[in-house]
């Protein structure tokens, strides 16, 4: 199977009586990393993501993620973030550690499975930096320190005039699809953080996005059911 493909290694952790088994995984993804393998990696995750708990730990080699905005220019990242987002995984490194990028990452499934997360600075000539962590065999009840934006205080009219008052040709004049998107993505942002209010998510369902419902839950389950498509040819 193509999944044998993959730079990964598993590993079960046994749980005491009374708590389940945790799931870890170290991966390696090289740059250059061809399509069907980074398919076959994300049914590694998603069928992992299953767990009761999941803590996955690689560097994934997509610089260009701006994990604030939850945004990417690549294709390849883009298809990475989806599959992120589509197994609840929440990304818990804040600091860029290479040239400015996130690239070495630590993917709970559950909020409060990860804490004490530390930087140990890098190990001989490696460019990597030591990343020191606990796994929580009990995911720690404490308060979210996740936010969310709360649409339903949020001031759309405000948010449409903002938008509204920017020469939008004068602007974007001259400039590429990548230089028009940063700047549609900075005056966007900027109009968000002053009419869209956030609020911390709580609850037993935290590492869900706060719009996902049961009918979009569903939706995605459905689409991770579906066979990768091309991926039953040549068979």
């Amino acid at each position: 199977m193509d999944e044998e493909l993959t730079e990964s290694l598993w590993v079960r952790i046994k749980g005491r009586a009374g708590t389940g088994d945790i799931i870890a995984e170290v991966c390696y993804r090289p740059p250059d990393q061809e399509d069907r393998v980074d398919e076959a990696l994300y049914r590694q995750i998603g069928a992992a993501s299953c767990s009761q708990a999941l803590v996955l730990m690689a560097d994934f080699n997509h610089p260009d993620i701006c994990w604030r905005d939850n945004t990417a220019g690549h294709k390849q990242s883009r298809k990475f973030l989806e599959c992120i987002n589509d197994n609840f995984l929440l990304q818990v490194i804040e600091e860029p550690m290479r040239r400015g990028a996130v690239l070495d990452l630590v993917l709970p499934n559950k909020e409060g499975l990860v804490g004490n997360v530390k930087f140990k600075g890098s190990l001989g000539c490696s460019e990597h930096e030591m990343v020191e962590f606990k796994i929580l065999r009990a995911a720690r009840r404490a308060h979210s320190k996740l936010t969310t934006l709360d649409f339903r205080r949020a001031d759309f009219g405000l948010f449409r005039d903002l938008l509204g008052r920017i020469p939008w040709d004068k602007a974007l004049e001259g400039r590429g699809a990548q230089d028009s998107w940063l700047v549609f993505k900075d005056h966007l942002l900027q109009a968000q953080e002053r009419c869209i209010p956030t609020k911390r998510k709580s609850g037993k369902n935290t590492q869900r996005p706060a719009w996902m419902n049961k009918e979009l839950l569903g939706k995605v389950k459905q689409k991770k059911r579906k066979p990768t498509e091309g991926g039953s040819k040549g068979r």
